[in-house]
């Protein structure tokens, strides 16, 4: 009874979207084996799923799902667990003296919600204040993109962005929010298509009333080409 209740408790806590740590939470053998040996293994594992829920894989459609998921696993959706393919981000002195908020707005988030493994899909915003050094536009594109393909939550997603910048550019002043829609809510549990999550951390200058809000109204601003 007690382990039927762990259960319950466990599952409660993933629709209430709870997270554990603003570190995504890997084991200290997490990089033991080879990307080609998780491959292998995960091959079996989904294998092993579908053919639990009653389906033929020796259908043509099915036959090579489970190798195509396994890849998409470790090499794509959540290729951000491999600290190899973090992103190097170059940064340059600020030598024109822009001294101003820059902000890179509505950068596509694709990630996967670590409760259920099911896509959240939105747009995040960044803004950071120069101390001297500056980091190329796509390097920011790049970075949101390198955390959110590991299983995450948004919170820990937003917090990392803006952890790694403030590493990267040597200064406290960053900003994030990403609104994104959450396909565990979205397409199973309450099934709200409609209903969206913001979230944001704000570092050093942006945790002043005034410039978050100056930053608020930039993101609020209709771009249109």
């Amino acid at each position: 009874m007690k382990i039927e209740n762990d259960f319950n408790d466990i599952d409660a806590l993933g629709d209430d979207h709870f997270s554990s740590s603003s570190e995504t939470p890997l084991r200290a053998d997490a990089f033991k084996l080879s990307s080609s040996e998780k491959i292998n293994i995960i091959k079996d594992d989904v294998k092993h799923i579908l053919e639990t829920l009653g389906l033929d894989l020796n259908d043509d459609s099915l036959k090579g799902t489970p190798n195509r998921v396994a890849k998409m696993f470790v090499n794509e959706i959540f290729g951000g667990l491999d600290p190899d393919k973090k992103p190097n981000a170059s940064t340059f002195d600020n030598k024109y003296k822009y001294g101003e908020m820059l902000v890179e707005k509505n950068i596509t988030v694709y990630s996967t919600c670590e409760h259920h493994l099911l896509p959240i899909v939105g747009r995040a915003h960044i803004a950071y204040i120069s101390n001297g050094t500056v980091v190329g536009l796509s390097k920011m594109n790049r970075i949101v993109d390198y955390y959110a393909k590991r299983p995450q939550v948004q919170e820990r997603l937003t917090i990392q962005i803006v952890k790694e910048l403030q590493a990267v550019l040597n200064t406290e002043d960053v900003a994030c929010v990403i609104d994104a829609k959450h396909l565990c809510v979205n397409s199973r549990g309450i099934r709200d298509i409609e209903s969206s999550t913001v979230t944001s951390e704000f570092g050093g200058k942006f945790k002043d009333n005034e410039t978050r809000r100056e930053l608020l109204d930039y993101i609020k601003l209709d771009t249109q080409f």
